[in-house]
């Protein structure tokens, strides 16, 4: 059976991968820790199945360390001059987004196609991972399209991703880190203090207000902690199941799915989530840091009363 762990081994080796050419490279002016930084995340993924509690935190911590004294940083030269990708460009046109396109539709597709497949009677893949093990398959199959379309030398794709991590940095690990965050939250009965708090607070007697609760808190929370995946756990297990669908009976799956919707519009008004909102500001050259989330602002807001209508019109149908 492949299990996510499949694809936490792919991550470990591109990653590595990445720690070796920073460390190879000697006119990069960060080299030693862009390469220890990557290194220690490789470690991470390869082996923190295997590895206990403590020793997964201190590897956590050292990143931190790392990041912290300022020791990573970007300056390694492009794999191709810009006339060399103006010429690519003409020669491909549209058709260079067909790699691209290809991780979405193979990943659909796998989700869908893998789901019954099954090996002397075990499944294939591992049903609870399906969608994620699908979107490494289809990350393999894009990367192979695109080397036989393009034809690069061979190291190109890794020296563009060590390219591209390094411009982007520490905040390349915030998802994971910010998920992990809201799964000890929720461990730690975050959840359940919540809960009180807004029990006590807000009168919560009809079905409505439950909703409004939970999606505007989704949003405010992703907000504060920069990932409704962190958001996610706290929220559901202080509001969506106890009051939505435990008090009033509420579908959990149209829950769970508008929740989170509700919380990626937080997303889009914060600069907690570094990775989608400042990274993007930093890599254009913006003159303004914030200038991402200002545009993107109303839009959240909107979308957010949109997710709140459209719970509380759906989530208590039977």
């Amino acid at each position: 059976m492949i299990r996510l762990e499949a694809v936490y081994i792919l991550m470990g080796l591109l990653v590595g991968g990445i720690a070796i050419v920073n460390l190879r490279d000697r006119d990069h002016p960060k080299r030693t820790g862009n390469a220890l930084f990557w290194g220690l995340y490789a470690v991470s993924f390869l082996f923190g199945s295997h590895l206990p509690d403590l020793a997964n935190g201190v590897l956590v911590l050292a990143m931190v360390g790392v990041a912290a004294a300022r020791a990573l940083g970007g300056g390694s030269a492009e794999s191709t001059t810009v006339e060399e990708r103006r010429a690519s460009a003409r020669r491909w046109g549209n058709r260079l987004f067909l790699p691209a396109l290809l991780v979405p539709v193979l990943t659909l597709i796998g989700t869908f196609a893998l789901r019954g497949v099954r090996v002397g009677g075990v499944p294939l893949v591992d049903p609870r991972q399906l969608t994620l093990v699908s979107l490494g398959v289809a990350t393999l199959v894009a990367l192979g399209a695109a080397m036989l379309m393009l034809r690069p030398p061979a190291a190109t794709p890794l020296r563009e991703a060590r390219r591209l991590l390094d411009t982007v940095g520490w905040a390349a690990v915030l998802p994971q880190s910010l998920a992990a965050l809201g799964a000890l939250f929720a461990a730690a009965g975050v959840g359940t203090a919540v809960a009180t708090l807004v029990t006590e607070w807000i009168p919560l007697d009809h079905a409505v207000v439950a909703v409004v609760t939970y999606t505007v808190g989704m949003a405010l929370f992703t907000i504060v902690m920069g990932n409704a995946f962190a958001a996610f756990p706290v929220m559901t297990a202080g509001i969506g199941l106890p009051l939505i669908v435990g008090t009033f009976g509420g579908d959990p799956v149209i829950m769970a799915a508008i929740g989170m919707l509700s919380g990626y519009c937080g997303t889009l008004m914060t600069p907690m989530a570094a990775n989608y909102n400042i990274v993007p500001a930093a890599l254009l050259e913006l003159p303004d840091q914030n200038g991402v989330i200002r545009v993107q602002f109303p839009t959240g807001v909107v979308l957010l009363v949109v997710n709140t209508v459209l719970m509380s019109l759906f989530v208590y149908r039977a």
